[in-house]
């Protein structure tokens, strides 16, 4: 059996919420494009995100930096 049919195979034994842990982990594998920022604004936010990232934080997601955007400005509140 090939490592893609035992892949496969274990893929289908996952829950839904382990698959989707597979696919992020999977997506973080996947090689990126090297980024050059071409501005100075743009290396030293370059600079702050690499120092972010370096140091385990884990980055918002663009949900989260949304919500945090709308808490910051007033427009977010949680419903209890």
């Amino acid at each position: 059996m090939s490592k893609e049919e035992q892949l496969l195979e274990y893929w289908r034994e996952l829950s839904s919420e382990a698959q989707e842990q597979v696919l992020q982990l999977a997506q973080s594998l996947k090689p990126q494009p090297e980024f050059v920022p071409q501005t100075d604004l743009g290396k030293k936010l370059w600079e702050i995100r690499q120092r972010i990232v370096a140091s385990g934080v884990p980055l918002l997601s663009d949900e989260e930096l949304e919500q945090k955007l709308a808490e910051r400005r007033g427009g977010w509140r949680e419903v209890d």
